[in-house]
């Protein structure tokens, strides 16, 4: 995990109890990498694009993306993320919702979403799904971070 330690895990999660457990179960997973957590898509997209350490400015990160915020749509992050123009285009985004309408996961892989992930009903069927992703996250490689 040394090569991936600089690369900050961006999760956008409103429930605080969902955040706590996904980040346990990411940190049961063995995974260290820092995790910086948003609770709405303002302070999130704040951080994405013009925090002097975040990923605009040339910092790579995960973004760990749920849809249902309370002042806008997981959507309106991931396509300002993801538009041609974006810095961010290549960032990984894992959506992580309760949202299981095929609709919805499809508009988010035509998005450029990289993995979408229901959050299950069943909380110890969530956190081995959160320790998955954990396992998953040590191993991926990150695209470049555009300049």
């Amino acid at each position: 995990m040394s090569a991936q330690q600089s690369v900050t895990i961006v999760m956008v999660e409103d429930d605080e109890g969902h955040a706590r457990l996904i980040e346990k179960n990411i940190r049961r997973a063995g995974v260290a990498n820092p995790i910086r957590h948003f609770t709405d898509g303002t302070s999130a997209l704040r951080y994405l694009f013009e925090d002097v350490d975040g990923p605009a400015r040339g910092h790579p990160v995960l973004v760990l993306l749920d849809l249902n915020l309370p002042d806008m749509s997981g959507i309106d992050i991931l396509q300002r993320m993801k538009s041609e123009a974006s810095a961010l285009r290549r960032t990984p985004v894992v959506v992580l919702t309760t949202t299981d309408d095929k609709v919805e996961i499809q508009r988010c892989y035509d998005l450029g979403a990289n993995v979408y992930i229901t959050k299950p009903v069943n909380y110890e069927s969530f956190a081995q799904a959160i320790r998955q992703l954990g396992l998953f996250l040590s191993v991926m490689q990150m695209p470049a971070v555009d300049a």
